[in-house]
């Protein structure tokens, strides 16, 4: 199996994070919910489907979550070029986090492909 390289003009970003705690659908251990906005954009010349994620939440007690599957909320975006992805899920937890990831898919070329999220914090708000 070929491996994975990263597409110059493929980014992945987060636009928007946004915390709500607490409610009757959150786990009493994890009452702290953290909405991410991610946009991917395909400023390079190759049309891109997208066909997964890997992500990986470090919590600050010291355990680590990955999350690794197929599709992105369900979908296979396939963008051409100038084209962009956005999407919204959350995390939730009983602690601080960071979290950082990948998205991978292959080009018009069958050629694997993958961007980089950069790592970003999910910190509970201290009163």
């Amino acid at each position: 199996m070929s491996r994975s390289r990263e597409l110059p003009g493929l980014t992945a970003c987060l636009d928007k994070l946004c915390y709500h705690h607490g409610g009757a659908s959150l786990p009493a251990d994890k009452p702290h919910a953290f909405v991410y906005f991610i946009t991917i954009h395909n400023a390079s010349e190759h049309t891109v489907t997208l066909l997964g994620r890997k992500w990986v939440v470090q919590h600050a007690d010291g355990t680590q979550l990955v999350i690794e599957g197929d599709r992105i909320v369900g979908e296979t975006p396939r963008l051409a070029p100038g084209e962009q992805f956005s999407y919204n899920s959350y995390h939730v937890t009983g602690c601080d986090a960071s979290a950082h990831g990948s998205f991978h898919g292959v080009d018009e070329t069958g050629e694997r492909v993958h961007v980089i999220l950069p790592p970003f914090e999910m910190s509970i708000p201290r009163e």
